[in-house]
């Protein structure tokens, strides 16, 4: 199903004749409404009618998360609060929150573009959706419920957490669709099948994960687990929230919602716009919101555009799935490594769990690297000879990815902490002068 056709399935030059107008109309915005923007422009020697295609984007300047947390908390805002209906904030570990506000057309807009990736997902007003990401700062929770509503969907506003209640729920509400972090939808499948409960028992026909990147083994896993099709979405608060972007039965990256956001892939160090196909660093512009538009966002997600026509008849650009983050990428005795890279080792054995953490230190002036994973259940963590073998077999891979070597430490299924929300995957104790 497609949810708007004529947005979805429109030619390329009505597309692009859309975004520039929209575009123009956003520079406008910005430049009346918000000093950092017109202070960057001025120093760029841009003003507003300067943009006369799309090509001239690239004259315009990044936008980054600093910029938010620097004008904290409404300075970014092109319209005032009487006109802001709804604020979100970041989750961020450190700094200030990145705050965003919505007017009432902005909540219709983010709606349409998750009724769209509902759609994708084979959702339609006869769906029960279950939404398990967290309600509250977050946008993922109040923004899939959004969308679910505007669809016309049933809505079960359960918030993520209490796993033994998201089951009774999932199997006494009859809900077609889970909507959580893939690390959480995981963690419903273990407990599942450890309460003996099976797919047959649950009506849930699909999924939309999100929040956090997760590898195509997870996928499977996932997939397996809960007896579902599994469904990538992406989207950042700064930008929207989820529905920037969503896949769709083909499987074959992520539709973004192109009348709402022009998207450019760069090189994180030179701040090249980079041909599509090519992966670096994906940048955003918003073209249809009147709160807190913001140009050419660095969003530090690693991966690739792809502009052919996709099988289920969508014209607009796919976003393949993140591969790492250009700003949060390891950096291990002078080697780049990416945890997404680590997962999709592990998720190729089966004797292994995607429950693992990765520990980097530093000792004696040197980088340690571990790498702890859960043994798949009802594996014997104290039968030496397999568990030797097995280390070389999954040293000898991760080596061949990463270029570096890592301690391996493998642990009985269950001992690491499960998540209810984005999972931990890092300890990173190298204090900040440390690192490059």
């Amino acid at each position: 199903m497609i949810w708007n056709k004529t947005a979805e399935c429109a030619e390329r030059k009505e597309l692009e004749k859309i975004q520039l107008t929209k575009l123009k109309r956003t520079v406008e915005r910005i430049y009346k409404n918000v000093e950092t923007y017109r202070d960057k422009m001025q120093q760029k020697g841009i003003a507003p009618g300067d943009i006369t295609s799309l090509e001239d984007l690239k004259k315009l300047p990044f936008t980054t998360k600093d910029d938010l947390r620097e004008n904290y908390p409404y300075g970014m805002f092109a319209s005032p609060l009487s006109e802001i209906v709804r604020i979100h904030a970041s989750s961020g570990t450190t700094g200030k929150p990145t705050v965003v506000g919505y007017t009432r057309r902005d909540l219709e807009n983010w709606a349409e573009c998750i009724a769209r990736c509902f759609a994708m997902a084979g959702g339609d007003k006869s769906s029960v959706v279950q939404v398990a990401y967290g309600y509250g700062l977050f946008t993922g929770g109040l923004g899939a419920h959004g969308g679910a509503e505007y669809m016309g969907a049933s809505v079960i506003p359960m918030s993520s957490g209490n796993t033994q209640k998201q089951i009774l729920l999932m199997k006494d509400f009859k809900s077609t669709i889970l909507c959580c972090t893939p690390s959480y939808a995981l963690t419903i499948s273990e407990a599942l099948k450890k309460a003996g409960t099976t797919t047959d028992e649950l009506a849930l026909e699909s999924g939309i994960f999100g929040a956090e990147p997760w590898t195509a083994g997870m996928k499977k896993e996932i997939e397996k687990g809960l007896g579902i099709k599994a469904y990538d979405i992406y989207g950042l608060s700064e930008i929207m929230g989820p529905g920037v972007a969503c896949s769709c039965s083909e499987d074959n990256g992520m539709h973004i919602m192109e009348d709402m956001f022009i998207a450019e892939t760069i090189d994180p160090k030179t701040e090249e716009v980079l041909p599509y196909g090519e992966k670096g660093e994906i940048v955003f512009t918003t073209i249809g919101k009147e709160g807190i538009p913001l140009i050419r966002y660095r969003t530090r997600d690693i991966c690739s555009l792809m502009p052919e026509k996709c099988g289920c008849g969508r014209t607009t650009l796919r976003m393949s799935r993140v591969m790492g983050r250009s700003d949060d990428m390891l950096i291990i005795r002078g080697v780049n490594v990416f945890p997404s890279q680590i997962e999709s080792v592990i998720s190729g054995f089966a004797e292994l769990t995607l429950n693992y953490k990765i520990l980097v230190g530093r000792k004696d002036n040197k980088d340690t690297f571990e790498v702890h994973v859960e043994l798949a259940e009802g594996l014997a963590i104290d039968d030496i000879k397999f568990v030797e073998e097995l280390r070389k077999r999954v040293d000898h891979d991760l080596r061949a990815v990463l270029g570096i070597g890592c301690t391996l430490r493998f642990l009985s299924e269950g001992t690491l902490p499960r998540s209810e929300g984005k999972a931990v995957r890092v300890e990173d104790t190298r204090n900040l002068s440390e690192r490059v």
